[in-house]
């Protein structure tokens, strides 16, 4: 891997292109939410983007990729500047809220596509900005 399967990534995810992150990722994809249960496969990831576009607008930013020497992980730390939405349930109201907080993910990658997504923010800090 290089940083372009990464770069093309969050580069489709700025621009709320969920087929161009689709395309990023194995069919067998892992997908590690900060909170919830582990994804498996491109639909149930599909699905994901779908409420999290639904219940929020998110553009990252200050991005900086990083990647082992053998192309096989990468990892990316970012803010997310987000407005959000749609009220998402066991979560406060939604009211148009904005939010900025520091977020990071880590990839495992075989021939050029993402097998593994974890992605970590605080979500108590989150639930600040936003109540």
């Amino acid at each position: 891997m290089s940083n372009t399967t990464l770069e093309r990534y969050f580069d489709a995810f700025n621009r709320g292109d969920t087929a161009g992150m689709l395309d990023c990722l194995s069919d067998e994809v892992a997908h590690y939410v900060n909170e919830g249960n582990v994804r498996i496969g491109r639909e149930a990831f599909a699905e994901f983007c779908a409420h999290m576009e639904r219940c929020y607008d998110e553009k990252l930013t200050e991005l900086v990729l990083f990647e082992a020497e053998d192309g096989t992980r990468g990892a990316a730390e970012f803010m997310v500047n987000g407005t959000y939405l749609e009220t998402d349930p066991g979560l406060p109201e939604a009211r148009g809220q904005t939010y900025r907080l520091p977020a990071g993910s880590f990839f495992s990658l075989t021939g050029g596509k993402i097998t593994r997504v974890v992605t970590y923010y605080n979500l108590s800090d989150w639930i600040k900005q936003v109540s």
